[in-house]
Formats: C-alpha cells, structure tokens, sequence
C-alpha cells in the first residue's frame, strides 16, 4: 500500500540524484525529465533535488534515490553492512549467515581495506621521505648562504666595533638578524607546504584538508632553531679579529 496520492501511470515521479553524477556526468539540473528503463519498462522522472554524497565514508549509499511506491515491484538487492573486531569473529559472523541464509553473499571487506591502507602508507612513506629530502637540501643552501656571508659579517662586526659596540651587543643583534632570517624563511616554507597540500588534497584526492598545528609549530620552530644556530657557528670569532686585518682583506 502507498500512503498519499498514488502515482498514476505515465506520471513522472520526483527523483534525487548525486550531484557530480548530475552535473558532470549527465549535465541535467533541477526539473529536468529523465527516462529509466526498469525490466524493459520505461519509468518517468524528473530532478527534484541534489545530493552531496561523501563515497570515502565506508557506507552504502546511491547515486539516485526514488520516493517509495515506485520500484518496489522491480527486483532488488538488499545490501547490509557489518564491522568486526578480528578476522575470527568476522569468519564466524559469515559461516553463521551463510548457514542460516544461503542465498546470501558474504564479502570480506577487510582484505580491500588492508590494501588501501598498505598502500597508503607506502605513498604517505615516499611524501614524508621527499619532505626531508626537501628540508635536507634547503638546510644545505641554508647553510652555504650563511657561510658566503662571513665576510660580510666580519665588516658589520668591525664597524660594531669600532662604535664602541661590546661582543656582548653585536651577538645580540647577529642573534635577532638570524632569528628575524629564520622566521621569515619558515613562515615562506610553511605557507608553500599548506598551499601544495591543500592542492593536492582538493584536486587530487578530493577529501577534506586538516591543517595540524603541532607539526606546523615544530617545523616552525626547528627551522628557526636551525638557522639562528649557523649564524652564531658562522660568526665565532669575528668580534676578536683586529679591524686592520679585515679592512686589509677588504683592500
């Protein structure tokens, strides 16, 4: 029996259908007409409504959805979900179904899932191996760059010094000019990273971005941490160097 008005015969019923598929895929909107053929039988629909359908979320769902009291006489498939703690019960929970019920299929899913995740991790292992390769090779140009620079450090140090600027005073400024150099070099990197990852996680996965913030914080941190650490190895010594010297070098 159908609650409401019944459908008469030839009547198009209202239909909702995933909203890629739509678009993309059919290039129908909303009121549309569509003719599905049921067992040889035409059925009469039109685009009612669209659907957001999120088809990494282990579920069932469908691309197109009809109201109730229209394919009830057309053969179906029941599909039914299940989860499991270890592959014994997931064994047990089969051999049960298929005892009681067996025109009933059974599929493990937990083989797929294996796969997907061993696969996964592989592809997270070469991202993560490619970061550091990354960051290795950036601490290297890093680090040639602030070694070039140890002339130029020597003559700021002699003119600090010959202002009458203390050991003490000209660190502390190398100390902020490599703290400022760092910050500004992590905050560049960190910004990149999100916008690479952000792209590949719409485009290419398309799956929902999550930004973590303790990762980002560390690489912050450790980047700013590491720069400031070359500068101050890279100045040692130059406040004890007589002026002379360097402006001989200079000359």
């Amino acid at each position: 029996s159908v609650e409401g008005n019944p459908l008469q015969s030839g009547e198009a019923v209202p239909i909702s259908m995933e909203r890629e598929m739509a678009r993309e895929e059919l290039n129908v909107n909303l009121g549309d007409t569509l003719t599905f053929d049921v067992q040889g039988r035409p059925v009469q629909a039109y685009l009612s409504s669209l659907r957001t359908v999120n088809w990494q979320r282990i579920g069932t769902n469908y691309f197109v959805v009809f109201p109730e009291g229209v394919l009830e006489a057309a053969p179906q498939t029941h599909v039914l979900l299940s989860r499991t703690d270890d592959e014994d019960m997931s064994a047990q929970v089969q051999g049960e179904v298929v005892q009681q019920y067996p025109n009933v299929s059974a599929i493990d899913l937990s083989l797929v899932l294996s796969t997907f995740q061993d696969l996964f991790g592989r592809l997270a292992y070469v991202i993560r191996f490619m970061a550091l390769f990354s960051v290795f090779t950036g601490l290297i140009v890093l680090a040639g760059a602030v070694v070039v620079s140890r002339y130029q450090r020597a003559e700021e140090s002699v003119l600090l010094k010959t202002l009458g600027a203390s050991k003490r005073t000209v660190q502390k400024i190398t100390t902020v000019e490599y703290l400022f150099l760092g910050a500004f070099a992590a905050i560049t990197g960190l910004l990149l990273a999100l916008v690479a990852a952000w792209s590949l996680s719409y485009f290419v996965f398309e799956g929902p971005f999550v930004v973590a913030p303790i990762p980002l914080l560390i690489g912050f941190a450790a980047s700013v941490a590491v720069t400031v650490g070359i500068g101050l190895w890279n100045s040692r010594g130059l406040y004890d160097r007589p002026p002379l010297d360097v402006l001989r070098a200079e000359t």
